[in-house]
């Protein structure tokens, strides 16, 4: 139970702060409205961090379903703990977007732009290509993958010392990587989310965009079981 506490409350942070961060950019009139790509990629950086930090001790700080899966598939993970953190991750993921609307519905409630009321929920790309669009998510998902494989534990977690370097690879990713299709490498921190933006009482919200959600959760898996076999290779 600790653990899977420890995954919910970890994955409930991280959404919260990082989806936080894209309210705070987009929605209107707030502090930081319009503030641009850079805060929000250094918000989701800190918000890995603190994520990480605060369920390290108690899960090994997946917050991530590509994670886990590749950390079982490397032998660091009992694949029998799998199902627990992914539904951890997912309830989890679920909580902190609905603390970010909590958060922000007054400026939620004021806000015209529709298109930019999904985007603090989930990930769209700017130019809608599907093969593309899951190759970036495949790349992205693989450096943040390979990263943690490089620094986890032989008992497959993270530690509190590894949120850093973890949340420097996913900054580097959103500044690098990120400008294709707002860089989900995580499906549960996409797919949650987006089931929140859908069930939420949100006035003057657009659909949910569901015909482009399986880009964000097959493009991961394909990428974390990539990162696997070159760890593999390698070590």
């Amino acid at each position: 139970m600790s653990s899977f506490l420890g995954e919910l409350v970890g994955t409930a942070i991280l959404i919260l702060l990082g989806d936080g961060v894209v309210a705070n950019v987009l929605l209107k009139n707030t502090k930081g409205n319009n503030s641009g790509w850079i805060v929000i990629t250094f918000g989701w950086a800190m918000a890995v961090f603190v994520g990480v930090l605060v369920s390290s001790a108690s899960s090994g700080a997946h917050l991530n379903p590509a994670v886990t899966l590749s950390l079982a598939a490397a032998g660091k993970f009992d694949w029998a703990n799998v199902p627990k953190y992914l539904v951890a991750q997912m309830l989890g993921a679920c909580l902190g977007a609905v603390l970010v609307w909590v958060h922000y519905k007054s400026h939620f409630d004021i806000t015209e732009n529709r298109d930019a009321k999904l985007a603090v929920f989930c990930t769209g790309p700017q130019i809608r290509s599907p093969l593309s669009n899951l190759i970036s998510e495949i790349i992205g998902t693989f450096v943040l993958v390979f990263a943690v494989l490089r620094v986890s534990s032989p008992a497959g977690g993270l530690g509190s010392l590894d949120a850093l370097p973890v949340s420097l690879a996913v900054l580097v990713i959103g500044l690098s990587l990120g400008g294709t299709t707002g860089y989900a490498i995580n499906p549960a921190r996409d797919l949650g989310p987006r089931l929140m933006h859908a069930l939420l009482p949100i006035p003057n919200k657009r659909d949910s965009d569901w015909s482009y959600s399986w880009i964000p959760v097959v493009g991961p898996v394909i990428g974390c079981l990539l990162a696997v076999l070159v760890h593999n290779a390698i070590r």
